[in-house]
């Protein structure tokens, strides 16, 4: 079983090659410090810590006010722009459109992740077991494939083309920083494949994949390494849709202000869940 648990430390150069190698090999890359996602931030940080405490997003809070979930908090517009500010651009959307060949489409509202020191608390109704993967296994999971009715079955309902990733605050190593499991989407995107072979992608949604996602993520577990990713405001990383992720543990040394840890991450869709797959 692999039990690697690396750091990835922010403050580095890398060039465009790695970048690309990186995302098909690993599932993830890494952008440096960039003006352009600086400049983004002067504008939407503001705009972040108000929907963060703003009353209708309590909803979000969770893990015993350890975690803000914040999904699709920040109001940007299509262009990723906040309160008058730049549209999303630099080093991170340029790979995207020109490496993934992603140049048409539009940005989803952000959502804006916030981890605080002792992070993770147990949540209410939460078992035991649910609490343990958390807080040993990061909650790891696969965006996409969501807990849906009263027995919190998983069903494919969204399909998103990549995750993007911008720190938004200053926070020390240890911080509640993004695990992912390197190159577990190749496994992932092989699991699927498998499942939905025999159907159409109008149907995929409808399959019931629990079994089959528990003993996928089992199988990430013992054939990935674990890394986390640690970053300032600035840099940004982006995952590949398929990539096995979660937030791990605060660090007892980890030192961050008031905020905690915020992360604006952008999940923007594809038309259909072929695309999701195949693309």
């Amino acid at each position: 079983m692999t039990t690697m648990h690396q750091p990835i430390e922010s403050g580095y150069e890398i060039s465009r090659e790695e970048q690309v190698r990186s995302y098909a090999e690993r599932g993830w890359c890494r952008f440096p410090l960039d003006a352009a996602i600086t400049d983004w931030i002067a504008h939407a940080l503001p705009v972040a810590r108000a929907a963060i405490a703003a009353p209708e997003n309590k909803q979000w809070l969770r893990c015993g006010g350890t975690w803000h979930v914040g999904v699709n908090v920040l109001p940007n517009d299509q262009t990723g722009a906040v309160s008058g500010g730049p549209p999303l651009s630099g080093l991170a959307v340029d790979f995207i459109r020109q490496e993934l060949g992603m140049t048409m489409f539009e940005w989803d509202r952000a959502q804006v992740s916030v981890c605080y020191p002792g992070y993770p608390l147990p949540m209410d109704g939460e078992t035991t077991a649910a609490f343990r993967f958390r807080r040993d296994r990061d909650a790891a999971h696969v965006d996409g494939i969501n807990r849906l009715g009263p027995e919190n079955r998983r069903f494919l309902h969204e399909y998103h083309r990549f995750i993007l990733g911008i720190p938004l605050v200053k926070a020390t190593n240890g911080a509640s920083p993004l695990a992912v499991w390197a190159g577990s989407h190749k496994i992932v995107r092989a699991a699927f494949k498998g499942v939905y072979e025999n159907l159409s992608p109008q149907e995929w949604g409808n399959l019931d994949v629990t079994d089959m996602y528990r003993d996928l993520r089992k199988e990430v577990f013992a054939k990935c390494p674990r890394i986390t990713i640690e970053a300032k405001p600035g840099e940004c990383y982006l995952l590949h849709r398929h990539t096995q992720h979660g937030a791990s543990p605060w660090q007892e040394s980890a030192i961050a202000g008031p905020d905690g840890r915020m992360i604006a991450y952008f999940r923007p869709d594809f038309p259909s869940p072929g695309q999701w797959l195949f693309e």
